[in-house]
């Protein structure tokens, strides 16, 4: 099996439950209801606890750094998340939207990793599939309700929407080790899960109301697999890592 191959899917998923979890912990104390607030809250801690999953398999079968010099002590051009995990949480409607297209696509990829040939993979992807599915739910009911209440709650969901979907395609730009990863029977190629997630997206929209807009150039925004993120990351790491950063090899 391709080590590489695993180390740069695992990197990738890592890197994007991590910075999408840190995104959402941002909502902790200023939900539009309380009952939101303790819902991205507690999403953004599931996000992250999947992230550690990730890297302790890096750590612990590849001899990669310990999770959390993985999590804390890489600069920005050596992480491989998706442009879309970068962008600030902006407004509910953004973040809410941003949240179900994640969610859809990490329950297909998490749902095809459950028949990986990469059986540590396959068994934590079982296991965490349980709790995306929740989340999902969560993404799911809010969208349906708050797309068909009223005129202005749906033109806010629409206008996350048109500036959401184009750039969640940055979800999968394919690497360098797209074809070594299918070989291997580790996960089907990256443009086989776009086209599930394009389905489910136009499936779930239409039940909300909302119009999936077209998208000239899908790869607009790809860059992250690749180490070239948008201006947001750099802030983002550099509140993250700033505990971290003061003493890295402290021992607590």
């Amino acid at each position: 099996m391709n080590v590489e191959a695993i180390k740069d899917l695992l990197y990738r998923i890592g890197d994007d439950d991590l910075i999408l979890g840190h995104r959402q912990s941002e909502w902790t104390g200023i939900g539009p209801i309380l009952e939101e607030d303790i819902a991205f809250s507690s999403m953004a801690q599931d996000e992250i606890g999947h992230a550690q999953a990730y890297y302790v398999i890096l750590n612990e079968l590849f001899g990669e750094p310990t999770p959390d010099q993985i999590g804390f002590g890489r600069k920005s051009d050596a992480f491989r998340s998706s442009q879309l995990v970068e962008y600030p949480i902006g407004d509910y409607a953004f973040s809410l939207m941003r949240h179900a297209l994640y969610d859809l696509a990490e329950s297909i990829r998490l749902e095809e990793l459950t028949r990986s040939s990469f059986r540590p993979l396959a068994e934590l992807a079982k296991k965490l599939l349980r709790e995306e599915r929740y989340h999902y739910l969560h993404a799911t009911t809010w969208l349906k309700q708050l797309g068909r209440a009223t005129d202005e709650a749906n033109r806010n969901l629409q206008a996350a929407l048109d500036f959401a979907y184009p750039i969640a395609f940055s979800l999968f730009e394919p690497t360098a080790q797209d074809a070594a990863i299918f070989a291997d029977g580790i996960q089907a190629p990256e443009s086989e899960l776009e086209a599930r997630w394009v389905e489910a997206v136009e499936a779930l929209m239409k039940e909300c109301g909302l119009k999936v807009p077209n998208v000239a150039d899908k790869t607009a925004h790809y860059g992250g697999r690749q180490g070239k993120h948008t201006p947001h990351l750099e802030k983002l790491l550099a509140e993250m890592d700033e505990v971290f950063a003061i003493d890295t090899n402290a021992v607590w």
